[in-house]
């Protein structure tokens, strides 16, 4: 199933922090975004289903940064005003029309260049969920979407990692190392 629902907007606040992650105002999401990036509170989450196989979305071709990259289940940012809870809850069901019980894994800093479109520069928190029942995708935010394995995801990453988003791929590497067998068990966590 898709659905076309317009869930975001150019102007939308979204929340700026220091390097402490420590709020300090607002910037409306295209000017977060352009040139460098100004650092802004963002998240990311990853759903598994009971085959142990993640959840991939491919982005809108009317993405600004990354179009039509692969990436993980779901990423976007908090607005001014709403929690990381009802965010991450509020953004799923918008992109892919279910919600779940999500687990909070880490968050980390990071600055990726898009050539001269703009750049992300986010303070990024790492959710993880389990989910089984059916997806409903928004076509305004992902153009196609698929489950993968851990396997057959790790041989694409080898093979095609320009067709990945970057924040995706540091990610994966720090689930990786730290998080996916406590995840694949159901736990979330390893130890």
């Amino acid at each position: 199933m898709a659905r076309e629902e317009v869930v975001s907007n150019a102007n939308e606040q979204l929340i700026l922090v220091d390097q402490s992650d420590r709020e300090i105002g607002f910037k409306a999401k295209t000017d977060c975004h352009t040139g460098k990036g100004v650092l802004h509170r963002a998240f990311s989450i990853f759903v598994f289903n009971g085959q142990n196989e993640l959840l991939l979305q491919q982005r809108s071709p009317s993405k600004m940064l990354w179009p039509s990259y692969w990436s993980n289940t779901c990423c976007s940012h908090p607005r001014r005003g709403e929690s990381m809870g009802e965010a991450v809850s509020r953004r799923l069901a918008q992109e892919l029309g279910f919600q779940c019980p999500l687990e909070f894994l880490y968050k980390f800093q990071y600055h990726a260049q898009f050539g001269t479109v703009g750049a992300e520069h986010e303070y990024c928190w790492v959710y993880y969920g389990r989910y089984d029942g059916p997806v409903n995708v928004n076509v305004n935010e992902i153009a196609d979407w698929r489950f993968i394995g851990v396997d057959d995801l790790e041989g694409e990453l080898v093979a095609a990692p320009d067709t990945f988003t970057p924040w995706f791929k540091l990610e994966w590497v720090h689930i990786k190392a730290n998080h996916l067998d406590g995840m694949l068990a159901g736990t979330g966590t390893d130890g």
